[in-house]
């Protein structure tokens, strides 16, 4: 299900999705076992407060959301309305609070969301959140998405995990490469010497 402030928007999309059903913001969130929430960064608030708080209690919200403020970038790097002291996740879970965030789906396109093909192999999806619970119900949704998962601990990681939408997109405004991921290498070297040591 689809929550919307414009059904007529998602016309298309019903049409395709005929096992889909399109709601009011509230709906949709009552409705969810998890929520995904993939609005602006300036309306996340907004929409999670059109949700409703006790519609969201309890319940997993994906926060694919950034804090890109309303500017244009500058040689490619967008500008973030938060620090990096704060993260946008970190405000939104401070508000509801009983609402079980994960921070995910925040660094890559919609084009390589689900069954991502890359010579590389699975790209790596960083996450964080507060409820190991939340992020292992949500490393299994992105394993069956052709993901693999790095767990980062707990919602302060976001405010490393944001940024990355910035460095995603610098390839796509400077190159209109909007096609890539990132991944997380281990080094085998160190995690040897370490274990001889």
């Amino acid at each position: 299900m689809i929550g919307t402030r414009v059904p007529d928007k998602l016309a298309e999309w019903a049409q395709k999705n005929p096992g889909g059903r399109i709601g009011s913001v509230d709906e949709s969130a009552k409705f969810a076992e998890a929520v995904l929430l993939a609005v602006k960064g300036t309306a996340a608030a907004d929409a999670l407060r059109d949700a409703g708080v006790a519609n969201l209690a309890g319940k997993i919200v994906i926060d694919a959301t950034n804090p890109i403020a309303d500017a244009p970038p500058t040689n490619g790097v967008l500008t973030f309305f938060t620090d990096l002291n704060e993260s946008l996740m970190e405000r939104l879970q401070r508000e509801f609070g009983r609402a079980r965030f994960v921070k995910a789906f925040n660094s890559v396109g919609s084009a390589c969301m689900v069954n991502p093909q890359f010579k590389g192999g699975p790209p790596t999806m960083f996450i964080c959140g507060n409820d190991d619970g939340a992020k292992k119900a949500v490393a299994g949704i992105l394993a069956q998405f052709g993901w693999e998962t790095a767990d980062m601990g707990t919602a302060e990681a976001a405010r490393a995990i944001e940024p990355l939408c910035m460095l995603w997109c610098i390839p796509g405004f400077l190159r209109s490469d909007w096609v890539h991921a990132f991944k997380l290498l281990i080094c085998l070297c160190a995690s040897t010497a370490k274990a001889s040591a």
